[in-house]
């Protein structure tokens, strides 16, 4: 046994070279993180000198030519957009997997798969162009203008939906057979199983799925930007037009200079924080420490 023992843990010389070189890919792809930290921090401190950052939460507008950069309306937005897409989208995707793992027949469910596989590769730009020649002209039918909050939910929200169930499936087919054994011989139903015996073990995973696709509507730029109205405005309704900070970076970094530039790059801080908030919970999540 100690000979065994000893045999497995003395790496080959194949593996001290696959060990390195793994170690230089994260610490490639962990350099490159830090260094977009670091050009961000890097473009935004020539505003900061000159301004407060409590002004790009209390100027009275977004207006950068006036010397007023208040990033609220925009935040706010992004916010919205994304927690309505969120909403909409974890819990379908999540029963699309619940459906496929335990209701649907293996041919039906390997097509529902393909399918949903197949729109996790559409192009972003693709689901902006059909919600702004299909989705924009029934909301506006509804209630005018079309561009609207609105649509910008129900367009993240197809665009995340793919995220969430996949992983969600993945998630789901990790479950031990013999939990839901041991649940059918208890006399449980098939759907007291899957909320009682099956959620409670794949809960990990699908808190996992629900952060990525979170990530993926924070991020989200060129769908976003086509179906909302790009109107920088706090709305107060889901019919009203807005604008996401992505939309606004898309929008005007191409003509920003100066103090302008550096505020749009204080946007795209905004962004990375609250994706780095994101990728904490996901980890926190993914250990098991959010039980403790």
């Amino acid at each position: 046994m100690t000979l065994l023992k000893s045999r497995t843990l003395s790496p080959s010389p194949n593996d001290i070279w696959l060990i390195w070189i793994l170690r230089g890919l994260a610490t490639i792809a962990g350099a490159i993180a830090l260094l977009i930290v670091v050009f961000l921090l890097s473009e935004s401190l020539p505003i900061f000198s000159r301004i407060p950052l409590s002004r790009f939460f209390n100027d009275s507008s977004w207006n950068p030519t006036a010397g007023l950069y208040n990033l609220s309306p925009m935040l706010l937005g992004t916010f919205l957009a994304m927690a309505g897409a969120v909403i909409i989208a974890t819990p379908i995707g999540i029963l699309s997997a619940v459906f496929c793992q335990f209701y649907a027949p293996p041919m039906v469910a390997q097509l529902y798969r393909r399918l949903i596989e197949l729109l996790a590769g559409i192009p972003s730009v693709v689901y902006g162009f059909w919600g702004l020649v299909v989705l924009v002209p029934l909301i506006g039918k509804i209630h005018p203008p079309g561009p609207s909050l609105l649509a910008g939910i129900a367009i993240l929200a197809v665009m995340i939906l793919p995220t969430v169930a996949l992983v969600a499936d993945a998630s789901l087919e990790k479950v031990p057979t013999s939990y839901i054994q041991g649940a059918a011989a208890l006399g449980l139903s098939r759907w007291t199983t899957i909320c009682t015996v099956v959620f409670a073990s794949a809960k990990s995973g699908l808190f996992t799925g629900l952060i990525l696709g979170t990530g993926r509507a924070i991020g989200e730029t060129m769908a976003i930007l086509m179906v909302c109205g790009n109107v920088v405005q706090t709305p107060k309704g889901l019919f009203d037009p807005i604008r996401t900070l992505t939309a606004n970076i898309a929008l005007e970094m191409a003509y920003a200079t100066g103090d302008h530039r550096s505020a749009l790059f204080v946007s795209g801080l905004i962004l990375m924080g609250m994706i780095v908030v994101l990728v904490a919970i996901a980890e926190v999540i993914s250990q098991g420490k959010w039980q403790r």
